[in-house]
This record gives C-alpha cells, structure tokens and sequence, in this order.
C-alpha cells in the first residue's frame, strides 16, 4: 500500500489576505501545506480521502491519473470545496464517481452542490454514485476500510483504518471504545493543529500524548496551522518515533 498525503495543512488561522509570519514567507517547501487530504493506492485501486478548496492542484501536482473512490471525514469546506473537480475523472474514466459518505454529510453535498444532482443534468456536471458509510467495517473495491467515530467538538467525524494504517483528522476527543479500532496501527496520522488550546483540534502536545498512549511503531501529525511553527523547528520537538507530515510525501506500507 502506498500512502500520499495530497495536502497537510488547514484553513484554521490562516488569514484571508497574504500573511507576513515566517511559516507562510519560509522558502522551504516543507512549510508550503495545502489543505489536508490524502491518496491511497492498495490492490491496484485508489481512493482519496477529502476532496478539499485545493484538489484540483493536488490531482495535478500528483499526476493522478486513475481515481476509484471518493471518501469523505465529514462535510467542513475545507475538506469538501474541491468535490466539482471529479468531473476530469469522470471524463478519463467514462464512469460515476463512486463517493462514500455518512448521511448526514451526504445531505451536505446535496446541498452545496445542488446542480450535481438536479432532475435537469447539464451537460459536463460530475456523475457520482453516492454510497452510505456507517461506524463499521467497509470494502470498497476489494478494500477494508475500518471505519473511526471521532469527535471534531460536538461533530462526529469518521477516521479510517485500512490494514495496519490509521488516518484520523478534525478530531479533539476519541472514546475508549473507538480507540480499541485503533489500537495496533503501525502508522497513525492524526491531527495537531497549533500549540493553543482549540475547540475542535487536537493541540501539539495533546497529539504527542495521545500517540504516546497508542504506541505506534510510526506516527505523523497533518492537519498543521501555521501557528504551530516552521517545520524544521518542530521536528526537533517531537518524539523519535513521530514526524511531521507534508505535502508529497509518500509511504510504502
């Protein structure tokens, strides 16, 4: 299984005009964080995970040619404004684009892309398959996908576990129960926002405590504000066995 992450960063704290700090004016492309998303390519298939404002550039960047599922962690903008943009698949590929989704963030998509699935279908709009997810095991396409409830404060946000892999964003609480899913990951990604208390976002340290208490053999943080700092910086900061995640970077698993 090979794992992409298309995008590490976050719409949280990032002002609308050009910010001055010295994450967003750093040259290291390290610092460079689209918003979070990831590729999975496992028995010849691929997914990705959240079709994020930036999924088009990230498609290109990756030159992702074949696409066979669309996964959704839950219905925030930034993580769902980039949905239009399977259409190109849909052209290379002459098929629906199959999207799993709960349904509560398939009400979501309805609405905010009400014209994909009007009774009038205009010519070139994406053609998609919408598939219920549920807080359970799921194959797709000859692919398990353990299904993670998460809190991202009072939403529910689902996390996924495909063999020994664990990819959790947008959460700041996990039950017991939910963490027994988890537990014997080799890889977790998970979320650590800045070094500020927040709402909905696991902190800096409340990552590292959490990985620490879940002991996998490799860990990376995404989901990464630039007030968390440069990346360099915070490299030295964590545990051994955890690591920043950025854009491009790729993991034989």
């Amino acid at each position: 299984m090979e794992i992409t992450f298309l995008g590490t960063g976050t719409s949280q704290g990032v002002p609308i005009i050009a910010c001055p700090c010295e994450v967003c004016q750093s040259t290291d492309t390290h610092n460079k964080r689209l918003r979070s998303s990831i590729l999975i390519e496992e028995k010849g298939k691929v997914f990705v995970i959240d079709t994020g404002p930036d999924f088009r550039q990230q498609m290109l960047r990756e030159n992702v040619k074949q696409l066979d599922a669309v996964l959704f962690t839950h219905e925030h903008k930034d993580h769902t404004a980039g949905f239009d943009d399977i259409r190109a698949f849909n052209y290379i590929q002459q098929k629906e684009m199959d999207v799993y989704a709960s349904q509560r963030v398939q009400h979501a998509i309805r609405n905010d892309f009400a014209y994909i699935f009007s009774d009038f279908k205009y010519p070139g709009i994406p053609e998609v398959k919408l598939h219920l997810l549920e807080n359970k095991l799921t194959t797709i396409e000859g692919v398990d996908f353990l299904l993670i409830e998460v809190l991202h404060y009072r939403l529910p946000v689902f996390a996924f576990r495909i063999n020994d892999f664990t990819y959790i964003t947008d959460a700041n609480y996990i039950s017991e129960k939910e963490k027994e899913k988890i537990k014997g990951s080799k890889v977790i990604v998970v979320n650590a926002l800045r070094r500020e208390e927040h709402i909905s976002h696991f902190t800096f340290e409340q990552a590292i405590q959490l990985m620490e208490e879940l002991k996998p053999e490799k860990a990376y943080f995404t989901h990464i504000s630039h007030q968390l700092g440069l990346h360099a910086d915070v490299e030295k900061e964590l545990p051994s066995f955890i690591s920043l995640a950025y854009d491009g970077l790729k993991l034989q698993l």
